[in-house]
């Protein structure tokens, strides 16, 4: 039986997949040939989409009586053909040799003599074919294509949701979230009703998402029963995520056998301590037969770990990926450790070498099973950061890129700020020269976002952050992809119709909308100078003498943090050529780095022309005024776009105009006083 479509609770936005986007394909005669539950989850989006504009399903099934029929379709039977192939049975127009490599997710996507057909190996590559059909709209029934295999880059395309089963009493329900309460948990239990969890599931098949971790990396007491006696809530939320595709994986405490066993210790070599790893997972998997592993924050900002027991990272991983390898389990263990008990007047401690000193020298002594997950950049998710060289730096290590969709330092979802093109920059980089692999491509281990979704009617709080969930998933499916591309996926796709005023419109404000963000903010890549604790809004010098090591260092001769080999921290050493020599020095390091790399006076003059106080005077006016006309333009849609959607965006829009001058009187009088330069067109500073 063809699984029933997602209702979603009134109110609440379709996304991406609102109900004309399946005109094209609802309109027509689709052939559906398959079984499992994947190809039922297919044959149901069909049915639903014929019902809804009158085109007719025909349920084919291999093994039954209509089998020839199927087989052996007349051009023009079926406007649209999905199909699972067996035992190479490929179809008139697909070359079986297309379908030799496709695994698990892959697709064959052609059309010929007036049939569109989608070929896959695997159900879920016939799942994701259907939402390939459904982006390419009408353009799927035109003219004929040569058959083309479609197959993600990487196997392992997830969200971490840092979301809490009970309310954290200083971070809420949902850390660094914002939109609303979490979709998974309320009470301190799972949510009793889970259609939007379904949708949610929907949703992310539709961009190529493939996996969710369902609770916070920060793993309190209430969270960490979920291994075991609260196992139950994890299963019927994977019971929900499991039609579209979507694994479950689990944050787990690394102390554990302590805090719910009655261990006397979590040393990752104890005989009792890997036994009782190994009877929890045996556990998780009896409640959740596919489930996807644990993830793992160990000595890490307070999080237990296996330096307690003078033992290694690869040591810890390896105790959970040797209990989750019978059952096919991954374990993802993040590399986001570091002293957050610097001393802020020793210089010669430095947070950014933190993951590459504690992580390069175990480069092939984790499992096969172990995925490393490294932040895209070398601190914290900042507006702009260089690449981490922990990315180039393991080969013999299964490495996953970890990036952030919640914003936490860019805006909150109260800001517009499309990552897609910073997440490219970090994708496309080449840590070992032009010569060498892409990040993208040398990423075994898959890439993951901390995830900007919650409870909120438009999923992300702010209706346009959507639109970085959605890049995420297809970046990470592609990871050479041209982010506009992506863009123009998601307008088509939640603006269906949409007159090419409001397309436009729509990329005016997103398509630049990280740089500026970053003009108004803290400027040259030297990060932070955030409000601590809750990191919104402009706070010079909130972190400058605190012990977490996010420092500026300015005085009144200059700026920025010198990670030089020379004369500095030696951070700049842990990269290959050609970029240790680029960074190296003042003279050759790029702008939009220069003060993460380099303490430089006032008036060093840029690649631009232009002195760094000047720089800086002129981005935050700039940003400003960006963001001034991304307001104005967003105002002139009005008539365009649906009235709750608009007014939710102006609301946010007035608040970021607001929240960008503060940025820019801030930050402007912050070094208008330090330097005593002026500004050399004689604006407004205090």
């Amino acid at each position: 039986m063809p699984t029933t479509v997602p209702v979603l609770p009134a109110g609440v936005d379709p996304a991406w997949l609102p109900r004309e986007v399946w005109r094209p394909l609802g309109t027509r005669r689709t052939l559906v040939d398959g079984s499992g539950p994947l190809v039922e989850t297919v044959h149901g989006e069909v049915a639903r989409g014929c019902a809804l504009f009158g085109g007719a399903v025909v349920r084919g099934t291999r093994g039954a009586r209509d089998v020839r029929d199927v087989r052996d379709v007349s051009d023009g039977s079926y406007d649209l053909v999905l199909r699972v192939a067996h035992d190479g049975s490929a179809g008139r127009h697909t070359d079986p040799a297309l379908l030799a490599n496709l695994g698990e997710e892959g697709f064959v996507h052609g059309r010929a003599d007036g049939t569109t057909t989608v070929t896959a190996t695997g159900r879920r590559g016939l799942l994701y074919g259907l939402f390939h059909v459904v982006r390419l709209g009408e353009d799927a029934f035109r003219g004929d294509r040569t058959p083309e295999a479609h197959r993600p880059a990487t196997e392992l395309r997830m969200l971490d949701h840092w979301d809490n089963v009970a309310v954290h009493p200083v971070m809420g329900q949902v850390e660094r979230g914002y939109a609303g309460g979490s979709l998974f948990w309320r009470d301190g239990s799972a949510v009793a009703d889970l259609e939007r969890v379904r949708g949610y599931g929907r949703l992310l098949a539709a961009c190529g998402i493939n996996a969710v971790s369902v609770n916070n990396v920060n793993v309190h007491e209430a969270e960490a029963h979920l291994l075991t006696d609260r196992v139950g809530d994890v299963a019927r939320i994977a019971d929900a995520l499991r039609p579209y595709g979507v694994r479950t994986h689990l944050s787990v405490n690394f102390a554990s056998p302590v805090l719910l066993g009655g261990q006397a210790c979590a040393d990752p070599l104890d005989t009792a301590v890997r036994e009782w790893w190994a009877q929890a997972a045996h556990g998780v998997y009896a409640a959740v037969p596919d489930f996807g592993g644990f993830v793992v924050k160990a000595d890490s900002e307070g999080q237990p770990g296996p330096f307690t027991y003078g033992r290694s990272h690869a040591d810890g991983a390896n105790m959970l990926a040797a209990a989750l390898a019978p059952h096919g389990g991954t374990v993802h263990w993040r590399a986001f450790v570091y002293d957050h008990r610097q001393d802020w007047r020793d210089r010669s401690s430095d947070r950014a070498r933190a993951a590459y000193d504690h992580f390069a020298p175990l480069d092939g002594e984790f499992a096969d099973n172990a995925v490393l997950q490294v932040k895209h950049g070398p601190m914290d998710f900042q507006v702009r950061e260089p690449v981490s060289p922990v990315l180039g730096a393991l080969p013999r290590t299964r490495v996953a890129v970890e990036v952030q969709a919640t914003q936490e330092y860019t805006g909150q979802q109260r800001h517009v700020c499309w990552l897609g093109p910073m997440w490219s920059e970090v994708l496309r980089f080449r840590p070992e020269g032009e010569h060498g692999p892409a990040v993208g491509e040398s990423a075994r281990g898959g890439m993951v976002a901390v995830s900007n979704v919650g409870d909120d009617p438009f999923w992300t709080g702010h209706p346009l952050a959507q639109a970085n969930l959605y890049t995420f998933g297809r970046l990470a499916w592609q990871p050479d992809a041209e982010p506009r591309r992506i863009l123009d996926e998601w307008i088509a796709l939640t603006f269906p119709s949409a007159a090419e005023r409001l397309a436009d419109g729509l990329r005016t404000v997103l398509h630049g909308s990280w740089r500026t963000y970053e003009k108004y903010t803290a400027p040259l890549g030297v990060g932070f100078m955030v409000q601590p604790g809750h990191h919104y809004g402009p706070g010079v010098d909130g972190y400058e003498y605190s012990p977490w090591g996010t420092y500026h260092f300015a005085d009144r001769d200059g700026i920025g943090v010198d990670r030089s080999a020379a004369t500095g921290t030696g951070y700049a050493a842990q990269y290959a050529e050609p970029w240790a020599e680029l960074y190296e020095s003042p003279g050759s390091c790029p702008d939009e780095l220069l003060l993460f790399f380099h303490h430089v006076p006032y008036g060093h003059v840029l690649n631009s022309g232009k002195t760094v106080v000047q720089h800086i005077y002129d981005t935050h006016f700039e940003g400003v005024a960006e963001a001034e006309e991304a307001r104005r333009v967003w105002a002139g849609l009005a008539d365009l776009v649906e009235p709750a959607r608009h007014a939710r965006v102006a609301e946010r829009y007035e608040e970021q105009v607001r929240c960008a001058r503060e940025w820019r009187d801030q930050v402007n009088s912050y070094f208008l006083r330090k330097s005593g330069v002026a500004d050399e067109r004689g604006r407004t500073i205090y």
